[in-house]
């Protein structure tokens, strides 16, 4: 159906502003950082619990063209957002896996990570992790048909997100018992793995859990990235050494956390295997907002963390496009501004490492004021450190500064 005249002036209009703003990144510029865009947020249509869809389904080879066209260097996906749950691990599973292939080598687009739907469908109703021997035996086979997936597509990283594994009502389920069934399922899917890069001469997948405090269940086993680290410590898993986090960064704040903190645990750790990106409001729902919408000092906080303790693995915009947003929207503002406000705010974390005000405040603080009469002496310690301590302030201070510009000379005159 042709686009009305109006329909086409509103398009203009919003692509005519889209250029006025600047600011914008080419796509040879964008590809340069590995930035993935998952089907599953190109492909929303803005359904929730309360909302109906306000946008036209999108297939994943237009996603892909449009990536592509972008400069979004990686595609991810759930095996659902693909292949319908019926043709999973069927002949029809390979027919649309080679026609993602085609699709993805006419872009010039890479998939970076897949993932397993387990969450959604009514075999899920009881976790993955289910009393019932055959719903986990059906997860074990989803995972390792993931995995599987996952090799054909060229992918790095596969990413489990427990969402349903937890319960509505106390004492319904033996809490222990679930998450050692849980991990049966990651070492299935660990032990597929190591069969088949093997048979493909290919490394193995880093295998990512992804934490979130609540939704979809009442209550959730592994809330927080912290308690999938001593998950993965906890000796339940065979190839613990292959299991590290995918922490979101609204996953982390919806429980009133410091996303920053959490990716330095896990940075701590060695377990910061990739990261999904995004915005929103502390102890709120799950409103996934373009990144730097809502936080964008806080992001800035974060991508210096990563640049200094050089993270390498990739930036997933696990974001939905708003509601009011149109398919038009979607591609020509949205994820192209989610991508240059995320390459701005890390070239302006390169800024904040390198500044010479804060790297010398920041030595400062870490020299101390040196020897005092007595190393024991804490009021003496205290008062020989009290001025420099004002430090801490004018950092916080200049990562404004450098947010807005004002390092660079920006005022106004009043």
């Amino acid at each position: 159906m042709q686009a009305s005249p109006k329909k086409e002036d509103q398009q203009r209009l919003v692509a005519r502003l889209m250029k006025a703003c600047g600011g914008s990144y080419s796509p040879e510029t964008r590809r340069k950082y590995y930035i993935s865009g998952p089907q599953w947020a190109a492909a929303y249509q803005g359904q929730a619990l309360f909302h109906a869809p306000t946008r036209s389904a999108v297939g994943f080879e237009e996603i892909i063209k449009k990536w592509g066209e972008i400069g979004i260097q990686c595609w991810t996906t759930h095996d659902t957002d693909v292949i319908p749950t019926e043709a999973l691990g069927k002949d029809r599973q390979a027919e649309i896996v080679g026609r993602i292939k085609r699709s993805l080598e006419s872009n010039g687009v890479k998939c970076s990570m897949v993932t397993t739907e387990t969450f959604y469908h009514a075999v899920w109703a009881a976790s993955p992790a289910a009393e019932a021997p055959e719903v986990r035996e059906y997860a074990a086979f989803r995972v390792k048909n993931t995995v599987d997936i996952g090799h054909e597509l060229g992918a790095s990283f596969a990413v489990y997100w427990p969402g349903s594994l937890g319960y509505y009502v106390q004492g319904a389920i033996d809490e222990t018992q679930t998450l050692r069934w849980y991990a049966d399922s990651l070492n299935a899917a660990c032990e597929r793995d190591i069969e088949v890069a093997k048979k493909k001469g290919r490394p193995t997948l880093k295998h990512c859990l992804e934490a979130k405090p609540f939704e979809p269940q009442a209550e959730i086993l592994l809330p927080t990235s912290d308690a999938m680290l001593a998950f993965i410590a906890s000796g339940v898993l065979k190839h613990p050494e292959m299991v590290g986090l995918n922490p979101e960064y609204l996953h982390e704040l919806m429980w009133g956390a410091a996303p920053r903190a959490a990716l330095a645990r896990a940075l701590l750790a060695g377990k910061l295997f990739h990261f999904d990106i995004n915005d929103g409001y502390r102890l709120k729902h799950d409103v996934d907002i373009g990144v730097g919408l809502v936080n964008p000092l806080d992001w800035l906080n974060v991508l210096v963390l990563l640049r200094s303790h050089g993270y390498n693995g990739p930036f997933n915009l696990d974001y939905k496009p708003p509601r009011t947003t149109s398919n038009f929207g979607v591609f020509e503002m949205s994820f192209p501004t989610a991508v240059d406000r995320f390459i701005t705010m890390w070239e302006m974390a390169g800024e904040v490492i390198s500044d010479p005000i804060i790297k010398e405040a920041t030595d400062t603080l870490k020299g101390g004021a040196g020897p005092v009469g007595d190393p024991k002496d804490a009021d003496a310690i205290a008062a020989a450190n009290a001025e420099l301590l004002t430090l801490h302030e004018l950092i916080a201070h200049r990562l404004v500064q450098i947010l807005w510009g004002a390092h660079r000379g920006r005022t106004y005159s009043v």
